[in-house]
C-alpha cells in the first residue's frame, strides 16, 4: 500500500478508534524502513538436506524509472531480485537485490551462502545462466551437487570437470534424457514462486531511492514465505 493511502487509512481508523492516532506520509515511511524484517523467520523447520533452485527476475522501478524514461529517453529502470526457493516447499530460503546489470553467477554466491543459514543444502537446480565452471568449482567445493543445463554451445574439453561431465551426459542422452536422469523439472518450483509472488504484490516497487526498494522486497518475501506455510 503505498504511503498516502496508508495515511489515509490511519485517518479512517482514528475516526473510529480515536485512541489510535492518525499517522502521517513521513512517520510512516521512516518507521516502515526500520523495521527490523526478517524474511525467513517464517520458514518451516527441518534438518534433512534439501535441493534449492536458483534463479532472477525483473522488478520494475516504477517511480524513478518512469521519471529517467521522459527525461533522457532511456530504457525504463528496474533491478534483478535473485530467488534460492525450496523445492519442496517452495519456499524462499536465499535472496539478493542487485542492479539489472548483475549477471546472475555474480549473485550465485550469496544466495548459495544465504541459502546455507536456514537450510542445509545438498543440491542446487540452475538454467544455462548459471552455466560456469566457477558455479561448478564454487559448489562443488561445499560438496553440493550441480544440476544446471548447458549452454547450447557449451564444449566437454575445456572447463571444470564437473562441468565437462555434464555437457558430456547430455551430448550422450540428449535434453529430455538428461532432465529425467537429474531431475531438473524441479527446477520449476523456483518459476513458480516468482509467478505467485508477482501475482501477490505486482511487478513492481513503490521504492525510490536503492535502501527503500531493499527493505520493500524483503518485506514482501517475508510476507510470501508466511503465506506460503499458513
Amino acid at each position: 500500500m503505498p504511503y498516502r493511502q496508508l495515511e489515509g487509512y490511519t485517518r479512517i481508523l482514528h475516526t473510529l478508534v480515536p485512541d489510535l492516532p492518525s499517522g502521517d506520509y513521513s512517520g510512516l515511511r521512516k518507521r516502515i524502513l526500520k523495521l527490523p524484517v526478517d524474511p525467513y523467520e517464517h520458514l518451516s523447520e527441518t534438518n534433512e538436506p534439501v535441493s534449492i533452485a536458483l534463479d532472477s527476475t525483473g522488478v520494475k522501478v516504477e517511480k524513478a524509472g518512469g521519471w529517467i524514461e521522459r527525461k533522457h529517453g532511456k530504457k525504463k529502470r528496474y533491478v534483478k531480485l535473485h530467488f534460492a526457493v525450496n523445492t519442496e516447499t517452495h519456499e524462499v530460503v536465499g535472496m539478493e537485490v542487485s542492479t539489472d546489470d548483475t549477471h546472475d553467477v555474480k549473485a550465485l554466491p550469496g544466495l548459495v551462502d544465504g541459502s546455507g543459514r536456514n537450510v542445509r543444502v545438498l543440491r542446487v537446480y540452475g538454467d544455462p545462466a548459471y552455466d560456469s565452471s566457477s558455479v561448478y568449482a564454487l559448489l562443488e567445493g561445499l560438496g553440493v551437487e550441480v544440476v544446471v543445463k548447458p549452454k547450447g554451445n557449451a564444449r566437454a574439453d575445456r572447463g571444470h570437470a564437473g562441468r565437462r561431465r555434464a555437457v558430456g551426459l547430455i551430448r550422450a542422452l540428449g535434453y529430455r534424457g538428461w532432465a529425467r536422469l537429474m531431475g531438473y523439472g524441479r527446477r520449476w518450483a523456483v518459476e513458480t514462486a516468482y509467478s505467485t509472488f508477482k501475482r501477490l504484490f505486482g511487478e513492481g516497487v513503490l521504492g525510490r531511492s536503492w535502501g527503500s526498494i531493499v527493505v520493500e522486497l524483503v518485506g514482501k518475501v517475508a510476507l510470501y514465505n508466511a503465506l506460503v506455510n499458513m
